[in-house]
């Protein structure tokens, strides 16, 4: 999801997006351990994009 997307939703939204992205950079870190996980990289794309939520809700809640 990409950052106008993001910036559109409500903090709700924000919230409810970062913990479907946690839930699957988990789900993926466990792919990793088990060695099915044949594409590394997703591991790294969404760390940055749960980082990148995380980014987005701080600044709503900075601005109220």
């Amino acid at each position: 999801m990409n950052t106008t997307e993001l910036r559109q939703k409500d903090a709700n939204g924000i919230k409810a997006e970062i913990k479907a992205l946690q839930k699957a950079h988990f789900g993926l870190r466990m792919q990793k351990a088990t060695q099915q996980l044949g594409n590394t990289n997703q591991l790294h794309e969404t760390r940055r994009s749960v980082a990148r939520a995380k980014t987005i809700l701080a600044e709503k809640q900075a601005a109220k």
